[in-house]
């Protein structure tokens, strides 16, 4: 694999090859295994993976939240089901590692600090009901 990007583009085009059922949790452990293995190889870790492990804090403002959840668990949350919340990754993928991002990274800053999280309300009443 030349690079992590390609390899998530490559998921894209046919989700069903790497990840069996085409599902976030199923991506977010294709992910985690392929850096572990890289890992354990002894591997650096690319520019594009070390962007990468920024993409949690960045779902976290985009989504204005600060629940510890991990970036699957946010997008799946805000999705009808797994299939649609992988689809809505790549949309979401292609927006962080576009050039515009940083600027809405930035203006999101401010607001996370000064507005409820919406994400932790909605969660706790999905699980008290």
């Amino acid at each position: 694999m030349s690079n992590f990007y390609e390899l998530i583009q490559k998921i894209k085009k046919r989700p069903s090859m790497y990840l069996g059922k085409p599902a976030i949790s199923n991506l977010r452990s294709c992910l985690a295994g392929y850096i572990l293995a890289r890992r354990e190889l002894g591997i650096s870790q690319t520019e594009q993976e070390k962007k990468f492990t920024e993409f949690q804090e960045w779902i976290q403002k985009k989504f204005n939240i600060s629940s510890s959840q991990s970036w699957d668990k946010v997008i799946l949350f805000y999705s009808e089901d797994e299939r649609t919340a992988l689809e809505r990754f790549f949309e979401l993928f292609e927006e962080f590692v576009s050039p515009d991002n940083k600027n809405l990274v930035e203006s999101q800053n401010s607001q996370l600090e000064s507005s409820p999280d919406l994400f932790v309300s909605k969660l706790s009443s999905r699980t008290n009901s």
